[in-house]
């Protein structure tokens, strides 16, 4: 019965110390207690506490009204013109109005626990191991007062607001993620297709290899056995960053090497796609998009650095360990007739991860 009275009790029979550990201090440590209370202003003056409370949800409804306007400001400053004024506007006036609701939401919190919450202080005991079923009760009426002395279950306009203010902070987040999505325009009727546009490249039947970054496209003279040259289209060196560059060549990039001709054992490889020895595969690994870009010419193995998927060059760079779930896609490769290579066509399947409509 004692133990029951005495919520540790039964733990306490379980702590007691060696007697050869017992150390007896004569100048014991005080226990110095806690300090004396001092009642707020909210505490002792109604009126002050009403005031609290209109400042708490004040913030909390004007964290909404700054959630309202981020989500506004991302339609009434539009960035699809590209200019850098208009971007610039966009960013201010979303980033003032999610700035605004995220302070207002935070000063109105910390307002509402300094100032309207019960302020008392309290010694709570711990113990490392699970609690009798009165103390687990006693947990759950812990929680009852918790929410009396809040007055999150009483006070409504402040509940209300702030239950309002949190489901708000989270919409102009959400409203963002519109702008991931390109829209089709008579210039590109393909750039809300993102099937389209992740099933092509701007690999071309004639289009040149060429040295990346450079654009200095590359004679199959030049390769050396070993070798291993980052590819991309020749026409993407003239492209300018405004012109897509970067968007293009993240699906177009390209691995070249060359092997030996009887090093690609044709039923494992497509030899009317190769010239020579020489093999062309995408660049961006199938698992999750990272570059392949370290190719160890003795086995022939191309290995992704990221999560360690490796592809066998010799076997049509199929998988042969990692996580990647099928073989880079090969580029299409010949030569024209001054013995510059150049791409058959475009991948014939596409690029990079799986997706959700992929054939």
């Amino acid at each position: 019965m004692a133990h029951e009275e005495d919520a540790l009790g039964h733990e306490r029979a379980s702590w007691q110390p060696s007697p050869g550990l017992a150390v007896a201090v004569p100048d014991p440590v005080q226990n110095p207690g806690l300090p004396p209370h001092r009642a707020r202003v909210t505490d002792r003056d109604p009126a002050a506490m009403k005031r609290a409370v209109r400042t708490v949800y004040t913030l909390f409804y004007l964290s909404l009204a700054g959630s309202i306007w981020a989500i506004a400001a991302y339609m009434l400053f539009p960035i699809e013109s590209g200019q850098i004024i208009d971007i610039r506007h966009n960013n201010l006036f979303i980033g003032l109005g999610i700035g605004l609701a995220l302070l207002a939401l935070g000063i109105g919190a910390i307002h509402w626990s300094k100032a309207v919450m019960s302020d008392k202080e309290f010694i709570e005991p711990r113990h490392a191991t699970r609690g009798r079923d009165t103390t687990r009760e006693g947990a759950v009426e812990v929680f009852r007062e918790a929410n009396e002395e809040s007055g999150f279950g009483r006070r409504t306009a402040i509940r209300g607001s702030l239950i309002a203010a949190l489901v708000a902070s989270i919409l102009p987040g959400i409203t963002l993620f519109r702008g991931l999505a390109p829209e089709n325009s008579p210039a590109n009727p393909i750039a809300g297709d993102p099937v389209a546009l992740l099933s092509h490249t701007m690999w071309k039947e004639g289009m040149r290899l060429a040295h990346d970054p450079s654009g200095e496209p590359i004679r199959a003279s030049d390769l050396t056995i070993g070798s291993a040259v980052h590819v991309i289209p020749a026409p993407l060196a003239e492209l300018s960053h405004h012109e897509g560059y970067l968007e293009e060549k993240a699906k177009a990039i390209v691995l070249l090497m060359r092997l030996l001709p009887e090093q690609l054992p044709a039923e494992h490889n497509n030899l009317d796609w190769s010239y020579n020895g020489i093999v062309a595969y995408s660049k961006v690994c199938t698992h999750v998009g990272c570059p392949v870009a370290l190719y160890e010419q003795q086995t022939h193995h191309l290995l992704c650095p990221c999560h360690q998927s490796q592809f066998d060059v010799s076997r049509s760079a199929a998988v042969i360990f990692g996580p990647a779930a099928r073989p880079l896609p090969q580029l299409p490769i010949t030569i024209d007739d001054e013995g510059y290579l150049v791409a058959q066509s475009d991948f014939h399947e596409p690029v990079g991860p799986s997706f959700w409509e992929r054939h």
